[in-house]
């Protein structure tokens, strides 16, 4: 689910660059980044990033490699460092370092993994085979869901989106092991080789999990025709983009008539929720089809499928030869990987998931300076101030509807760096058992924190991302902006480098997050986080006209031989790309207009923006993956992030004179018109 995130913060900055010795600092821009054998009047993308992705080919690890991706290995390194020196010295019973060093450890035993093989979950299977009646699963869902297994659909505990200061529960469809419902219904060559190829991965999977050929075969069929109802009742990532489309706030009660197939007091007593008296049931017609499928599937089949949500989950914790044949689908054939990534990879991932803060709090002790968050203070305070100005120029607009705009860009909350409290997790429980028993005790852990939230007062000052993560985000429900420590480096971010450089970079992801507050999701959530028009309809007509110029231009835009991009999909982030470059453009003016930067290794300073905001999404990418990402990703590819977002902004042809006739040229009519 994408969470969109800036508290009022009294800054009294000046709008000017933070650095006075402006004259010292670097261009930003690396020209072996460049392919110079094409003009950027042609394909602005292979021009600013051919260089580099020359340089940076695809490893037989990765199905997409870019910018983001080089910059997460180099902060997994890092964290490689924090961790090893820690699994290395023996540790008191209950430290952050026991946990930390255990679960490694424990990550890194292929020994004995593999001696284990699937023994560790075999309790879990029984456990489910062991079901008697339809009724038991409205004890043994919740109980899998505790431990990680989100079989039939989920549960999550953020912000009331009709009440955002405080916690309500809510539903989430799920279930689906292909992750997006086309792959289930779509009837195209590619998506109906995908579907066979993953039939024969379930019966392989059952086969390693200790059921005969036989047993295997026949719980496959189960899986299929019960996964397959559940894409057909879900919502596509179009509907699921309409907040009011997935908002149905109830009683228990009601939930109880609407799917009596589930005993709801039962089930939500057994996940310590037993005094909540409201759920919104985000998907109503997919939780619908639960009850039905509950309610008409024989126990055989419900029992057959809660067991492969399981073998699925675990996967990646058990014996070489499980991961294996899950890598060999799920890696190989569906994202087009050629290799597993390393173990010690995976362990540290894993222990980033699991004490995800712990590990942060180590990170930014070490490799983020307090000079870093001011600079980013000051760049965050510029851009508020430019979105203002651009908000104030509109004329689509109505003051109405702009004094409210106002007063929400004025009341964004603003996160940088690392939270300013750590999470506690003396409640987590590491022990030197398995590595699949400490995951699931993990998400215990995980679960009775977020359902602990239930009801109560929302805590606007937690992190939704950890410290480390090569990532931003913005959350209408909190109206807040969050920029962790791991994006905050080349090539998002340069202390060396001058303003084109870190406007044209990490300004224009500001700006991006601040757009997601206004883009056609974000926009219908007001200043406080609620769910309410505080729009006029004329106005909020003309910004739906304007969106759909978006739309249709990215419609038009086929990624693959007879594969078009996904407009509606797409929108908000493509909004916010758009946004972002128009409001940290005008930053930058605003930021040295009394001291304009010189021209630098033959580039302006407004060419050295853009290139440094298109060298963000360099990188290379797999046939496979190309349509994964089509279908599940509502970003746009990173090609077209560059050659879809420039040619709707005027100082991008000013820049590098692009005039009509050259094949980047978009006429003037034909090009967005919204921040």
């Amino acid at each position: 689910m994408k969470k969109l995130i800036l508290p009022i913060i009294a800054l009294t900055l000046m709008t000017t660059a933070c650095n006075p010795k402006k004259d010292t600092l670097k261009p930003g821009i690396d020209v072996n980044n460049l392919d110079t054998s094409i003009s950027p009047k042609v394909d602005f993308y292979q021009y600013a990033c051919g260089g580099w992705m020359e340089r940076n080919p695809l490893t037989g690890e990765y199905s997409r490699f870019g910018s983001f991706d080089k910059l997460a290995e180099d902060n997994r390194e890092q964290l490689k460092g924090l961790i090893e020196n820690i699994a290395s010295q023996p540790a008191q019973q209950g430290t952050i370092e026991q946990k930390i060093g255990d679960l490694y450890n424990l990550a890194m035993n292929s020994e004995k993994l593999n001696a284990d093989g699937y023994a560790p979950m075999s309790a879990d299977l029984q456990k489910i085979a062991s079901v008697k009646s339809k009724k038991d699963f409205s004890t043994l869902i919740p109980e899998l869901l505790l431990c990680g297994t989100d079989s039939y659909f989920t549960l999550y505990v953020d912000a009331d989106p009709m009440n955002s200061s405080q916690y309500l529960l809510q539903t989430y469809q799920s279930g689906i092991s292909l992750g997006e419902r086309e792959y289930y219904l779509d009837k195209d060559e590619h998506t109906a080789n995908i579907r066979e190829e993953y039939k024969k991965h379930v019966v392989k999977m059952f086969g390693l999990a200790g059921f005969t050929p036989a047993q295997a075969q026949k719980n496959m069929k189960a899986v299929m025709k019960i996964e397959t109802r559940l894409a057909t009742a879900a919502y596509d990532n179009v509907k699921l983009r309409n907040p009011y489309a997935n908002y149905n706030k109830m009683t228990i009660d009601e939930l109880q008539k609407l799917v009596p197939a589930i005993d709801w007091k039962m089930y939500l007593s057994t996940l310590g929720l037993g005094d909540v008296k409201e759920i919104s049931v985000s998907q109503k017609e997919s939780l619908v089809e639960v009850g039905n499928i509950i309610k008409t599937e024989p126990l055989e089949n419900l029992i057959a499928y809660t067991q492969w949500k399981l073998i699925d989950g675990a996967a990646g914790y058990l014996s070489d030869d499980i991961y294996a044949q899950n890598f060999d689908f799920y890696g190989k054939i569906l994202s087009g990987k050629e290799e597993q990534s390393p173990r010690w990879k995976r362990a540290v991932g894993a222990v980033n998931g699991v004490l995800g803060e712990a590990v942060g709090q180590m990170y930014v002790k070490r490799y983020f300076p307090p000079a870093a968050k001011e600079r980013m203070l000051n760049l965050v305070h510029n851009l508020q101030i430019a979105l203002g100005e651009r908000i104030s120029a509109l004329d689509w607009m109505g003051d109405e509807t702009k004094e409210k705009a106002h007063e929400k860009l004025n009341t964004f909350h603003v996160k940088i760096g690392y939270p300013d409290k750590w999470r506690d997790y003396s409640g987590l429980e590491i022990k030197n058992d398995s590595y699949y028993e400490n995951v699931k005790r993990a998400n215990r852990f995980e679960y009775a924190y977020m359902f602990a939230k239930a009801g109560k007062e929302v805590d606007k000052d937690e992190w939704l991302m950890t410290p480390q993560t090569v990532n931003a985000y913005y959350n209408p429900t909190t109206n807040e902006i969050c920029f962790p420590a791991g994006i905050l480096q080349y090539p998002f971010f340069d202390m060396e480098a001058d303003d084109a450089f870190n406007y044209g970079a990490i300004g224009v992801v500001i700006g991006h997050e601040m757009t997601h507050g206004f883009d056609d999701q974000g926009r219908q959530f007001d200043k406080d986080g609620n769910l309410k028009e505080w729009w006029t309809a004329d106005d909020a007509k003309r910004f739906e006209e304007r969106a759909q110029v978006m739309v249709d231009f990215f419609d038009a835009i086929e990624v693959a031989p007879g594969v078009h991009a996904n407009g509606k999909f797409t929108l908000g982030e493509n909004i916010a790309d758009y946004g972002g470059l128009q409001v940290s453009f005008q930053a930058f003016r605003n930021a040295t207009k009394d001291a304009p930067l010189a021209a630098k290794d033959g580039f302006t300073p407004e060419q050295r923006f853009f290139l440094a905001y298109s060298t963000v999404w360099a990188g290379n990418i797999r046939p496979e993956e190309i349509l994964v990402r089509t279908k599940s990703d509502p970003h746009s590819l990173g090609k077209w992030r560059v050659n879809g977002a420039l040619p709707h902004i005027q100082a991008w042809y000013d820049a590098f004179d692009v005039k009509e006739g050259d094949p980047m040229f978009v006429p003037v009519e034909k090009r967005v018109h919204i921040w």
